[in-house]
């Protein structure tokens, strides 16, 4: 079993979500979109499993 969480970069995270970048940090500014895991000054990425959720109550039934 792996615990590991996959990390997804930006360009996954609009490709999933069909989301523009400026729109998807105007949803974390308002709290609305999962905040992403700063791995480095440069580098963020968002938890996989943090992104399918959100898709589920933004889109599912």
């Amino acid at each position: 079993m792996n615990n590991i969480p996959r990390l997804l970069n930006i360009a996954q995270v609009k490709e999933r979500t069909a989301l523009g970048k400026t729109a998807i940090y105007a949803r974390i500014k308002l709290g609305t979109f999962p905040a992403p895991v700063r791995l480095s000054q440069r580098c963020s990425r968002w938890r996989e499993e943090e992104v399918s959720n959100w898709i589920m109550g933004e889109h599912g039934t």
